[in-house]
């Protein structure tokens, strides 16, 4: 149902912590033009937990103005289960074209917990969902064993696999062949992942870089490996920013030194500043200092 390259997009603030609706417009046409299959909102890059629900939905609005026909995804990611099926049925009736559910924010829940909580969530918006797996961030492992339960719904789609561990793609594929649409949800394993069957990227970098990341897919899919290797290389040590605590500083960072657009984030997340910042600063430079000409693929 969903393949290619689905940026997880940033929100954007304006000097009085309001949301800069305008900004993100701009930034949101950036990766539509560029080619990206699909906007998800809302996410962890996307400063989600840090908005109201009716920002959420503000902010889902503006991305489903300039993606045309391409899918708007919602993140759903609360704390109470009750919370994330109010969002997810408010984000059904806001025009959402699927959910990216994470599966609790705050409690660990254990398999029969995790089963039940996107469940609920699901059956409130009766819409397409993709399972956000991240163990690593969120201490939730949302296990092969849990996807199996959960396939019998056909509103389960997609797994976007982030448990840094490239051995579950391939679990994943060995147990239940091609049930899900899966997407791989860690930047610095995307090749990898590409490579193993993966039909998706939930990508973090290609908020600055969208050609780039648009062309190693479409280059992996004609299995054109090594031109998508050459690109990947020079784009590694850029793609490894998203793997840190300071992943949303840290890309809203390198969007705003490529693209010109903002970098304010909302607290507690104040902006880069001393090592961490010239640690950035420094890795575009290198980057756009030796920025590849990009192949056409089919």
């Amino acid at each position: 149902m969903w393949q290619g390259v689905y940026p997880a997009v940033t929100a954007k603030f304006n000097e009085d912590d309001s949301l800069d609706h305008k900004e993100m417009e701009k930034s949101f046409a950036f990766q539509i033009d560029a080619g990206v299959d699909g906007l998800i909102v809302n996410g962890s890059l996307g400063e989600g937990p840090m908005l109201s629900h009716d920002e959420r939905l503000a902010v889902l609005k503006t991305a489903k103005s300039v993606a045309g026909k391409r899918p708007v995804l919602m993140t759903i990611a609360d704390s109470a289960t009750r919370d994330c099926a109010s969002l997810a049925k408010r984000a059904a009736q806001a025009g959402a074209d699927g959910l990216m559910v994470v599966p609790s924010l705050v409690y660990h829940t254990n398999h029969k917990e995790t089963v039940a909580t996107l469940s609920s969530i699901a059956e409130a918006a009766d819409l397409p969902v993709m399972i956000y797996s991240n163990r690593v961030a969120y201490r939730v492992d949302v296990t092969v064993e849990v996807m199996a339960d959960l396939a019998k719904d056909k509103r389960f789609v997609a797994i976007k696999e982030s448990s840094d561990d490239i051995r579950r793609t391939i679990e994943i594929f060995n147990a239940l062949g091609d049930r899900y649409d899966v997407f791989t949800g860690v930047d610095n394993l995307a090749y990898e992942a590409l490579a193993v069957g993966a039909v998706g990227w939930v990508a973090g970098l290609v908020i600055a870089f969208p050609h780039e990341t648009v062309a190693i897919y479409k280059l992996m899919k004609a299995k054109r490996y090594d031109e998508a290797l050459a690109i990947y290389r020079w784009f590694r040590p850029l793609l490894d920013l998203d793997v840190s605590t300071y992943l949303v500083q840290n890309l809203k960072l390198v969007e705003a030194l490529v693209t010109g657009t903002t970098e304010r984030v909302r607290a507690p997340r104040l902006p880069l500043e001393g090592e961490l910042r010239a640690k950035v600063e420094k890795t575009v430079a290198d980057a756009l200092a030796n920025r590849p000409a990009l192949a056409k693929a089919a």
